[in-house]
């Protein structure tokens, strides 16, 4: 929804809170419509203020915006928020309207914003000027069997995830001579000579499978896009990459001159074994490993309503990322120097693995950021964590934009998918979307038909 109407009509978008807590800057991408926030998110903003986690770090920023709007037309005709925006007001009901009692009876603060654009609209001279913009499914469905337009908030929502950028291209039937030059002493090519034989889409860092009836090479388009390098399968930290994916994707992991690295694939496919493993192949590099992962509670419960204390609670979403460093440890004997270099960075914090919201606030200078599950990330937390990453630092997000816990997330709206659209061609940017999966035969079978 690009929110463009005509100056000389504009629409009334009434927010919802889930909005605010996705978006805290969601008012100002209305354009210069108007905007109406139910006195009941305020309330319900107010409940959230409390607490580590980025809904409630948003929901004190849109409390200080909303604060800065100084003047008691807020709660009347309204206030600017400024040229070519329109105006944001609040409006205070009193509970919900009979419409609304009659038809659902319970009051509940989705009711009593679905009651607000129920009597604005109602009042209004102008029909179908109202829009619910709610990332609830539910109340939205609520509000068009009522007659109320209601909306999806998608001004950070791709266009579609079938076009989304996978990183890599297989190029059939190629060149034999020139595939020839790349096993020869420098293992590279002028990109020149790969571009002029095909029409594949070249942009930097990306990786390319080149092959016809009796060759192959796994190469890749370096940032300048001037060279295809060669990319042997090597083993890294014990873990030899089992298709030319999972090739592809270490490479980049390995990359310094790549500081920003995404990797998407279904489950099984190796995306977070495979960034541990490389971050701590190349540790001497940075100060520190942090690996962390979103908390996203089962049926949307808090975490509070699990038994036990703090790290219990936390324990069974992170133990993923402990599988997956014992699977790495477990490549050497208990006596191995690689074994011992591993419990020894666990011991010494140099490695850490912990929930994402424990690592605000710390230094990200010099840091292997590995962001696990990224696809329970809205877009302002992507882009809230990567500009608060340092010189010298590498982050990596890994996820399955098809497995989304969040509530109001989908394959569209996450902010995986979102980094994925918007980096595309960077030249401090590489993707690959992992698809084959390697845990079993059983687990590939499973993921594929159920």
């Amino acid at each position: 929804m690009g929110f463009q109407m005509a100056k000389k009509n504009p629409k009334t978008f009434i927010i919802d809170t889930n909005v605010i807590l996705h978006d805290p800057n969601s008012i100002h991408q209305f354009e210069e419509n108007n905007i109406v926030i139910p006195i009941t998110v305020i309330e319900e903003i107010d409940h959230f203020k409390r607490g580590s986690q980025v809904i409630n770090i948003n929901a004190r920023q849109f409390a200080r915006t909303l604060d800065s709007l100084t003047g008691k037309e807020l709660f009347n005709g309204g206030i600017s928020l400024g040229k070519g925006k329109g105006k944001v007001r609040v409006v205070i009901t009193n509970g919900m309207c009979e419409a609304i009692k009659s038809a659902f009876r319970e009051d509940t603060p989705d009711h009593r914003i679905l009651s607000c654009a129920f009597d604005l609209e109602k009042s209004s001279k102008i029909k179908k000027k109202h829009i619910l913009v709610t990332k609830d499914v539910n109340l939205r469905m609520k509000a068009k069997a009522l007659g109320i337009l209601a909306e999806d908030y998608s001004t950070d929502r791709i266009q579609s995830v079938d076009e989304l950028y996978s990183g890599k291209e297989v190029i059939e039937d190629f060149d034999d001579n020139v595939i020839k030059r790349f096993y020869e002493t420098p293992y590279h090519v002028d990109a020149s000579e790969v571009k002029e034989k095909t029409n594949s889409e070249f942009v930097p860092n990306k990786y390319f499978i080149i092959r016809n009836t009796s060759r192959s090479v796994l190469a890749n388009l370096d940032s300048e896009q001037l060279l295809f390098n060669k990319i042997d399968k090597n083993p890294v930290s014990g873990i030899m990459p089992r298709n030319a994916e999972q090739t592809f994707a270490m490479n980049a992991l390995l990359n310094p001159n790549i500081p920003l690295v995404s990797l998407t694939g279904k489950a099984g496919t190796g995306k977070t074994l495979i960034a541990l493993a490389s971050a701590i192949h190349i540790r001497k590099k940075y100060r520190q490993i942090f690996v962390a992962r979103p908390i996203v509670p089962l049926s949307n419960k808090d975490i509070g309503f699990l038994p036990g204390d703090v790290e219990s609670k936390i324990g069974p979403y992170m133990q993923p990322l402990w599988d997956n460093l014992k699977v790495i440890q477990d490549q050497y004997s208990e006596s191995d120097s690689h074994y011992v270099a591993i419990s020894n960075m666990l011991k010494d914090e140099k490695l850490v693995v912990e929930p994402l919201s424990y690592i605000r606030g710390r230094s990200l200078q010099r840091i292997y950021f590995i962001v696990d599950e990224a696809q329970n990330l809205t877009p302002h937390e992507i882009k809230t964590i990567i500009t608060r990453v340092g010189e010298g630092s590498k982050i990596v997000l890994t996820g399955d934009i098809y497995q989304i816990d969040h509530p109001y997330l989908d394959s569209q709206s996450n902010g995986l998918s979102y980094l994925i659209d918007h980096f595309k061609g960077q030249k401090l940017y590489a993707h690959v979307n992992l698809e084959k999966g390697e845990r079993s035969e059983l687990a590939e079978l499973a993921s594929n038909l159920l």
